[in-house]
């Protein structure tokens, strides 16, 4: 069986290929990375596994990568806008590819998000997806809690965490967490498809962030809750660009209507065989 990963030198494909390493040996993965020449695509290669061209702006080469593949992670893209037709070319190369079974890094409960920026293009690809004629497990990853660290160390250093999101709450896990789970889903003994709504155990408010940044860094910070309009304002005069703004405040919005809470979490715990990262456990690298 030969398992092939996309994103192999992002930041979540770099921990998939570290814990796939732990459950199979190196000749049974395959690689797959827009630039083969990075110092972390040559450092797989090193460990015997085989890394492969893959661009997802580069269709028609695609399908030739995923030769001899039977299972395969496809990361969703980073590029907000352009992933539909990247996700398009990569799910039509697995089909012509004769790939059998296809994960995708999806959102939480992303069928019934309507707020959060990200959900659409999430949504058409699992349309995509269900109509492809292969197996497939949506793997709908809640949010990053490293999504907060450039936020907390802000906060750390001004003494007050900006927000629009209330009492909404997060179920966050660390991109550890979901790596493993992706790993354990790809390297089981027989690949099970379905959806997987994954989350972090304990869901957490901005006051709770606010607290875990000020025990982490011996500073006190407060929360300033404001309106989404005030919200806006005070990015817009803390020079930060229009879409950066949009996705903030539009993020926060999300969660004031809890399309970033689990209402159910432990599918992700229990894939990866123990509670998933806390909080205060994510934040605490970024202020050692």
């Amino acid at each position: 069986m030969t398992i092939a990963f996309t994103g192999a030198t992002g930041h979540l494909g770099a921990l998939v290929a570290q814990e796939l390493l732990a459950r199979t040996s190196p000749d049974q993965l395959v690689a797959l990375a827009r630039d083969t020449a990075k110092d972390s695509a040559r450092a797989l290669s090193d460990r015997g596994v085989e890394v492969r061209a893959f661009d997802y702006d580069q269709p028609d080469a695609l399908a030739s990568a995923l030769e001899g593949v039977d299972r395969l992670l496809l990361i969703s893209g980073n590029a907000v806008g352009h992933r539909i037709p990247q996700h398009r070319a990569v799910i039509d190369a697995a089909a012509r590819a004769g790939v059998g079974f296809l994960a995708y890094t999806s959102f939480l409960h992303a069928d019934t998000a309507r707020i959060i920026a990200v959900a659409p293009e999430h949504q058409e690809t699992e349309r995509l997806l269900a109509a492809a004629p292969f197996d497939v497990a949506l793997l709908r990853n809640g949010w990053y809690t490293e999504n907060y660290a450039d936020t907390a160390r802000q906060a750390a250093r001004s003494g007050e965490l900006l927000t629009s999101a209330g009492d909404g709450r997060i179920s966050s896990a660390t991109r550890h967490d979901y790596a493993r789970a992706a790993a354990t889903v790809l390297a089981a003994p027989e690949a099970k498809a379905g959806t997987y709504e994954l989350s972090g155990d304990t869901a957490w408010t901005q006051q709770d962030l606010a607290a875990a940044i000020s025990e982490l860094s011996g500073r006190p910070v407060r929360v300033r809750d404001v309106s989404a309009g005030e919200h806006r304002a005070a990015l817009t005069e803390a020079g930060l660009p229009e879409g950066a703004i949009d996705f903030v405040v539009s993020t926060d919005q999300a969660i004031a209507a809890g399309e970033l809470e689990d209402p159910n979490p432990g599918a992700l715990a229990g894939l990866i065989g123990r509670p998933t990262t806390t909080l205060r456990e994510a934040l605490a690298p970024f202020f050692a």
